[in-house]
């Protein structure tokens, strides 16, 4: 009896055990054929001081291939604002285009942003680094009242009006905050707070310019939690990234988070 009721037990797990695969493989199929999402990175040179924050670009690089997205990385063919030596923090007598330094960190496979089309992709994110703010724009020199290249506000209008998920970090949210109204992000807190915002007047000017500047912190420290700020109505998603003075990974999962975000609003 005792072993009738074993081999019984026994191809009851079995039939178990074959139901469960079959369900594992429907699933690995049924994801499988899900399409790819197609994100564009627009990058604005190699280097914190007068570029893209090499890190961020390569935190949003990362979290994209997890996420299984068909990346293409583009940057505007202009000359940039200036170069910086990254040693002293000084500017030097030199001039280098954009899309040229960009591709150092594209590993030479980039293109003209002119060329970026919204109906071709399913998302597109900005890393941040002062490129954002001397190259994509004019922030750096002007403020509050500066100006958007025309290469970039074509692009954030676009994907906008199509609906298409847009995600920025560190101080590139400044460039939604001028191009869409009423848009809500974050560049962190709007205090110093004893050095830990260096760039909290930022925040400031987003509000100047009409956005909603909402307060995020990089993690919520108690429950380690990554945080991003999402806009449902604009589907814009913002990263506080190096606006923040803290440690690298915690920056780096920040902007995976923004990524996961701005991988499920594409919904692919």
């Amino acid at each position: 009896m005792l072993s009738a009721r074993l081999v019984a037990s026994g191809a009851r797990v079995s039939t178990a055990l074959c139901g469960t695969s079959r369900l594992a493989l429907g699933l690995l199929h049924s994801s499988a054929a899900r399409p790819a999402p197609k994100v564009a990175v627009v990058l604005s040179g190699c280097g914190v001081y007068d570029g893209t924050e090499i890190h961020e670009a390569s935190a949003v690089l990362v979290h994209l291939s997890r996420g299984g997205a068909q990346v293409q990385i583009f940057a505007p063919n202009i000359t940039q604002m200036h170069v910086v030596d990254h040693c002293k923090g000084q500017p030097l007598g030199e001039s280098r285009n954009v899309l040229s330094e960009s591709a150092r960190i594209a590993r030479g496979n980039i293109s003209d942003l002119a060329q970026l089309n919204a109906s071709h992709h399913d998302a597109v994110i900005f890393p941040g680094g002062f490129g954002a703010a001397k190259n994509l724009s004019t922030f750096a020199v002007d403020g509050k009242d500066f100006k958007v290249i025309g290469d970039v506000e074509r692009v954030l209008k676009d994907f906008h009006k199509a609906g298409k998920p847009i995600g920025l970090c560190c101080i590139s949210p400044v460039l939604a905050a001028k191009v869409l109204p009423g848009v809500e992000v974050t560049v962190g807190h709007e205090e110093e707070e004893g050095g830990k915002w260096p760039y909290a007047e930022t925040a400031h000017a987003i509000k100047t310019l009409g956005a909603k500047h909402c307060v995020k912190d990089v993690t919520i420290s108690f429950i380690m939690a990554f945080q991003a700020h999402v806009d449902q109505k604009n589907k814009v998603v913002t990263s506080p990234a190096f606006m923040c003075d803290t440690s690298l990974h915690l920056i780096f999962d920040g902007i995976g988070a923004m990524v996961r975000d701005v991988l499920r609003l594409s919904g692919k």
